[in-house]
């Protein structure tokens, strides 16, 4: 047995189940807004008066939370303090301080998290501060969407984590690929996984994933479904429709890889933790992956959408969003971070410099970007993806032994034919 595997996913189910206490209890233990949040207007550029801030944010996105802050405090009065929790501390941490009226002044959220936490009213509602930025247009629609309820806006974007398909050239040069060329439908990315495989490296392999990690397969996943032009749910969140055909053909694909043995062979029992580590050492030959890891790989490595059955790209537009607190009293400072955040200024000369995806539509195509085209290619793609934003999306895919999990690993590693029936299983819970 993996018994940090077995630790970590415990902890996991007893964030969950801290998340499901916070749902019930914070509308009687929280105070209101209006009761925690500072008098008066915020300027539009917020306050910049020497004030010290806290920021919470988990430890995937801590580089990137890490340059911000960094540039932030050294170009503002202000200061800000960051704390940066292991992610599977994080919603049990945001809970219970939720519950005691302990959040700091500002606080990142895995944009799957956002709905249900800016619906529970643990953000301060921001829309007057985002309506009047002259890019609003411009801000990425899918977490703007997310940390949107009731027509009040609550997040911005903190730091963009896209799942695109990447390819090491060298090991597809080596199978007879072009190492240049994508594969652009869905079978072209196994046949390409098959060729690596066929090349008998040692402790090499055609592709990997983790299927034992929710969270890691509707990344990875849904972009193939979305870019064969169908939908993984309704519109509001509560049906899954992933038993339609484009989804049981990617169900297809990945079984049928599994049974030539072209998928590494820890993703079966693979929980997240490492997920990506195989393809990072230079042992895989092609897999959808982050984006945000670009900058840490030592090789050569080509980038492109995740195709769908026939075609077309898309991406999961994941990462985190970031709002002020509902018990933060220092609003207008906490939104003179949040301004500059979506500044040029941070999202080219903070992010981009770093190799990261920004923000905002209007800055994708600057100097570092172009540099490198595979930047364009992640910003283009950026466009195209899609952040499903459902209230039920943590217990219904992420979580431990979610239902979402028993569909894939029924359909991939067990044979079964059960997907309508664990499809249901998937809408039960996102219903609720």
């Amino acid at each position: 047995m993996n018994t940090t595997r077995t630790h970590a996913a415990r902890r996991a189910a007893a964030a969950v189940i801290a998340a499901g206490l916070l749902v019930g209890g914070l509308a009687a233990c929280a105070p209101a807004a209006d009761d925690t949040a500072a008098d008066g207007p915020i300027p539009a550029e917020g306050t910049d008066d020497g004030t010290t801030l806290t920021l919470w944010t988990r430890a995937p996105i801590e580089r990137q939370a890490k340059l911000l802050v960094d540039a932030y405090n050294e170009s503002h009065e202000n200061q800000v303090e960051l704390t940066v929790v292991p992610n599977d501390d994080y919603v049990a941490k945001v809970g219970a301080a939720a519950g005691s009226g302990g959040l700091p002044d500002l606080f990142a959220a895995d944009i799957v998290y956002v709905p249900n936490w800016a619906q529970q009213g643990l953000f301060q509602d921001m829309s007057e501060q985002i309506d009047a930025l002259d890019f609003k247009d411009e801000i990425n629609p899918g977490h703007l969407s997310a940390g949107t309820v009731d027509g009040a806006e609550y997040v911005l974007p903190f730091a963009l984590d896209l799942s695109m398909l990447f390819w090491n050239k060298e090991l597809f040069a080596e199978a007879g690929l072009d190492p240049e060329k994508a594969p652009a439908t869905l079978e072209e990315f196994a046949e390409a996984a098959m060729a690596v495989q066929a090349l008998n490296k040692p402790d090499t392999y055609g592709t990997a994933t983790g299927l034992n990690c929710g969270g890691c397969l509707v990344f990875t996943w849904f972009p193939s479904i979305w870019a064969s032009g169908d939908e993984v749910m309704s519109d509001d969140g509560t049906e899954s429709l992933l038993d339609g055909d484009s989804a049981q053909a990617v169900y297809d694909t990945w079984a049928e890889l599994q049974d030539a043995g072209a998928i590494l062979p820890s993703s079966t029992d693979e929980a997240g933790p490492t997920w990506t580590a195989a393809f990072s050492e230079g042992k895989v030959g092609v897999m959808p992956f982050p984006a945000t890891l670009l900058p840490s790989l030592e090789f050569d490595a080509g980038v492109a959408g995740i195709p769908g059955v026939d075609g077309g790209a898309s991406t999961f537009v994941g990462g985190d969003g970031i709002g002020i607190s509902k018990d933060s009293k220092k609003a207008a400072q906490a939104w003179n971070f949040l301004n500059w955040m979506m500044s040029e200024d941070a999202q080219v000369e903070v992010l981009a410099k770093d190799g990261n995806a920004v923000s905002r539509g209007d800055l994708a195509d600057n100097e570092y970007a172009a540099a490198d085209p595979r930047l364009v290619t992640i910003n283009e793609v950026a466009a195209q993806g899609d952040t499903p934003v459902a209230l039920n999306f943590q217990q219904a895919f992420n979580a431990p032994g979610s239902p979402w999990l028993t569909l894939v690993r029924n359909a991939v590693l067990n044979g079964d034919d059960s997907v309508p029936a664990d499809n249901e299983e998937i809408t039960e819970i996102l219903s609720q």
